[in-house]
């Protein structure tokens, strides 16, 4: 490949990413009908880590020196098995492309926690309205009244602010005490998923796990889709993309998946989405876009 063309391969891998991340709500949803959440994590990080393993032995990665750090790689994989069991309950309670929606809201609560634990960003007007439209997008998604406050679609949103929780926590926490260790992004990876999959394994209820090998494309779905690419082959894609365009710009791809969750939902899954789940989706992108304006 000639330089000409190299140049646009970055560009490429970033689109390519945003789309896998944006596919995984509907593998997820379709997983949904035969496992439980917690069986959905399990196997989402048991497939995802064996590509990132791989990568990190080819691109030697490990150091004997990484284990003095094993607490912290401990706290980012409890984070991380948190986030993706969350997001499987939140998405076997909604349309997988409503959880796209709110799943738009992870740059709002990063910003939120950043701004409250490492004092990097400071509130501008733009930004207080950008916080306001996306939790604004996000209570309509729930839709929470008196009579609705413990309905199913008000706790689903729940469980998925609690996945976007930790993910904006990991964001803070690695900024805080990961980066300065200065450990290569594929042994970091390998360290917090491997970690993950044990606290996952210990914790997962196995009864009724075959039953996701009864039926073919949520058995492909969950492997191929969720694990290998959505899971693996996305941290490997996205810490490139880092290394090619920078964290700024590889940050902005939570702008695909939302979308693409959507358009999945709608035209291939045939879901009903209400008229106010597009709005909903509407306010979060514009506060997201506030949020990420440099003035």
């Amino acid at each position: 490949m000639n330089e000409s063309k190299q140049r646009y391969v970055p560009a490429i891998v970033f689109c390519v990413l945003g789309l896998i991340w944006g596919c995984n709500f509907i593998y997820m949803k379709m997983a949904s009908t035969l496992i439980t959440p917690d069986q959905i994590a399990f196997f989402r990080v048991l497939f995802g880590f064996s590509p990132v393993l791989l990568y990190a032995i080819f691109t030697r990665a490990f150091r004997r020196a990484h284990a003095r750090h094993i607490g912290h790689f401990a706290v980012m994989a409890f984070l991380t098995a948190t986030y993706y069991y969350s997001f499987a309950k939140g998405t076997s309670m909604l349309y997988s492309g409503v959880a796209g929606i709110v799943s738009g809201g992870s740059p709002i609560i990063s910003f939120l926690l950043t701004m409250a634990f490492l004092k990097e960003e400071k509130l501008s007007f733009k930004k207080a309205v950008g916080i306001m439209l996306g939790f604004v997008g996000l209570a309509l998604v729930a839709r929470p009244s008196a009579e609705q406050l413990l309905s199913s679609n008000m706790q689903a949103v729940l469980y998925m602010l609690a996945g976007i929780l930790s993910v904006g926590s990991s964001f803070v926490y690695t900024k805080k005490f990961i980066t300065p260790l200065k450990i290569k992004s594929g042994a970091l990876t390998a360290y917090q998923m491997g970690l993950a999959l044990i606290f996952l394994a210990c914790f997962t209820n196995y009864k009724g796990i075959g039953n996701i090998w009864t039926e073919f494309y949520p058995a492909v779905g969950i492997v191929v889709g969720l694990g290998l690419l959505g899971t693996g082959a996305a941290f490997i894609m996205y810490y490139y993309v880092i290394d090619k365009l920078g964290a700024v710009t590889a940050s902005s791809a939570t702008y695909i998946p939302p979308i693409v969750a959507l358009f999945i939902g709608v035209l291939i899954a045939n879901e009903s989405i209400e008229c106010m789940d597009y709005l909903a989706a509407a306010l979060v992108f514009a506060g997201v876009f506030l949020l990420r304006r440099k003035k």
